[in-house]
């Protein structure tokens, strides 16, 4: 009995003190990595583990307000997604989702927001000098078109349509306007093959209720603004 209260003695009322102000802190820290954790699931995607709509918007407008002239507004729509899911299944159709999305994460690098804005669009928003928009962006292209092996081993053939745009080009950095300039790039461009890079005249472009109509001559189906 004597031993055992020597090692009491020795642990001291601090000591205890100390212990017990340490136990729900403990319970605090193990608290906040759990919510931490569930703040960040809502902040992306479960499939594609890109960032959400409102994650991405609040990253990109930082991006555009950092970077200025030097910024790119890229959007990505999948080509011909549906009649993936009608022929091969939705499990693959999902897959292609995953592995765009890990290409654009590949393409655009660790500092830029990529999103998934639903479905089979996505958005970039990226520092990107103007000398190199058209060799990026010819980069990404071949990315986006490369076949898709699934883990049963077939292999989808895949493509995407890309519209960019740039406040030098549009004249402001607001978000939601490089946003729809880009998308009437995109969908002026739509099945091409190639990266369209917005100029004065996608600025112009009206959409309503979803009716995008195009330069003169053409009337395209896409996105509301």
């Amino acid at each position: 009995m004597d031993s055992v209260l020597r090692v009491q003695g020795r642990i001291g009322p601090r000591t205890l003190l100390i212990t017990t102000a340490a136990l729900p802190l403990t319970g605090w820290t193990v608290h906040a990595v759990a919510l931490h954790r569930r703040l960040a699931a809502t902040r992306k995607d479960p499939l594609t583990g890109l960032l959400r709509r409102d994650a991405y918007t609040a990253r990109a407008r930082r991006l555009l307000a950092r970077h200025g002239a030097n910024t790119a507004v890229v959007l990505i729509d999948q080509d011909h997604f549906k009649a993936v899911n009608d022929t091969m299944g939705h499990a693959a159709g999902d897959a292609v989702l995953a592995a765009t999305a890990a290409r654009l994460t590949a393409w655009a690098g660790p500092r830029a927001a990529v999103g998934r804005l639903g479905g089979d669009e996505f958005a970039v928003v990226l520092e990107l000098p103007a000398a190199r928009t058209e060799q990026r962006l010819a980069q990404l292209i071949r990315m986006l078109h490369t076949p898709v092996v699934l883990e049963d081993g077939r292999t989808v053939a895949v493509a995407a349509s890309v519209g960019a745009a740039t406040p030098a080009a549009v004249g402001s950095r607001d978000l939601s306007l490089l946003q729809r300039t880009a998308d009437a790039a995109l969908y002026d461009g739509k099945h091409s093959g190639h990266a369209i890079v917005a100029d004065a005249a996608h600025v112009a472009v009206p959409s309503v209720n979803g009716r995008r109509a195009g330069r003169p001559g053409t009337a395209v189906w896409g996105r509301a603004a």
